[in-house]
């Protein structure tokens, strides 16, 4: 039997928050999280989902369906008013300011690709969506440490809409990490190195 749940991640509790905050988390185990408008049937290979008993949830924002894993860092954020601040300018400031993180740890060739992606030398190492609700914007992106693109082969289908540099790439030829790209820095550095990079823009 498949079931799919409500989106119920550490960073939904930000939208209760009356003030602008980050958050960076790992995640305790692989979750498959669906976009706002994906259907299972047609985003994932359901029967090694099923096989494998992976979490299925769905969250409220846009963008296509992703795999979490404990080997990627996911970065969070939210902004409690939302008519100060448009999403073209969250995604372009929150991933400029996590590219300045990951080039002072040594990785060069990064670059804002796509709606809100960032990629190393035209492959993808984070992408990020936003979701608006009454009264705030929450903004969430997945970053690539070191899962290996065969688990998105395994779990999820090619998207049914894709960003232009993609090039009809299967997630094998699309999907990079930082540690595929030479990134040997501990997970605890990198998550403090993108901390004090965006306590910029929250005024930390």
């Amino acid at each position: 039997m498949f079931n799919t749940k409500e989106y119920n991640l550490p960073d939904i509790d930000l939208l209760t928050k009356k003030t602008n905050q980050f958050m960076i988390w790992i995640p305790d185990k692989v979750y498959i999280v669906l976009g706002a408008s994906n259907n299972p049937n047609d985003a994932l290979n359901i029967e090694n989902v099923i096989h494998d008993n992976i979490t299925v949830l769905k969250r409220p924002s846009g963008g296509q369906t992703v795999v979490l894993t404990p080997n990627n860092i996911i970065i969070s954020a939210v902004f409690a008013n939302r008519d100060s601040i448009q999403p073209r300018d969250v995604f372009h400031h929150i991933n400029k300011l996590i590219i300045s993180a990951i080039e002072k740890m040594g990785i060069q060739e990064l670059s804002l690709m796509g709606i809100s992606d960032i990629a190393v030398s035209g492959r993808k190492i984070l992408g990020s969506s936003i979701y608006r609700n009454k009264t705030s914007l929450l903004y969430h992106a997945v970053l690539n440490l070191g899962e290996p693109a065969y688990t998105l082969e395994r779990y999820l289908k090619h998207p049914s809409k894709e960003p232009d540099y993609r090039n009809g790439r299967s997630h094998s030829d699309f999907v990079t990490s930082l540690k595929e790209k030479g990134l040997m820095h501990s997970t605890h550095h990198i998550e403090n190195m993108l901390s004090l990079s965006l306590e910029s823009l929250f005024n930390v």
